[in-house]
């Protein structure tokens, strides 16, 4: 089971680079300023659900109790609801990105944030409603919340991967916020 649930958090670690970029471009001004403005919240909301992930994940390798792992699990599910609704109020108050189908990109994009929220919401009443006294249906359940997870790391990100490609895509992996950390470079500002 803590394979799973591990291999559960590398998938969503992977929908939440999804919004940082891998390319250059000089691009308009306009887009560059909606990429920045957007941007500006990315990098710490990545940070507060890669410490979360960690969290869930030191969690499920170490012996801990039910109560602690489920304590640990509750929090970070909630750090994780919390930080994708705030992408998803990034990306909506920079209003209608300026390119092609600029309202639609938004609106699918804010949608599917907020979507991601509540399913973490969702694992997280998942996860306080786990009897921690019954070590063997903590461990079902938990097994469950795994599933689920993994299914979510899974769903589909398409508009996400619309709103980072193009020429919009492009100004976004300009701007700082968005730039993917090298290997061996930490995250921290």
């Amino acid at each position: 089971m803590k394979k799973k649930l591990t291999a559960a958090l590398s998938g969503s670690a992977v929908l939440v680079l999804a919004l940082t970029g891998c390319g250059s471009d000089d691009g308009s001004e306009e887009t560059d300023k909606w990429a920045k403005e957007v941007c500006d919240q990315v990098k710490p909301q990545v940070k507060k659900i890669q410490k979360a992930n960690t969290s869930i994940n030191e969690a499920s390798q170490q012996q801990k109790s039910p109560e602690e792992v489920q304590k640990t699990d509750s929090a970070a599910f909630q750090d994780i609801s919390d930080a994708y609704k705030s992408l998803a109020n990034a990306v909506k108050r920079a209003g209608e990105p300026p390119v092609d189908d600029g309202a639609k990109l938004r609106k699918n994009a804010v949608g599917e944030l907020n979507g991601l929220s509540k399913e973490y919401g969702k694992l997280k009443t998942a996860v306080d409603e786990l009897d921690t006294k019954d070590q063997s249906e903590f461990a079902s359940g938990l097994k469950d919340v795994a599933t689920k997870l993994g299914q979510l790391g899974k769903s589909g990100d398409k508009s996400l991967q619309k709103l980072q490609s193009g020429e919009l895509g492009e100004a976004m992996a300009d701007q700082p916020g968005c730039k993917r950390a090298s290997p061996g470079e930490t995250t921290d500002a």
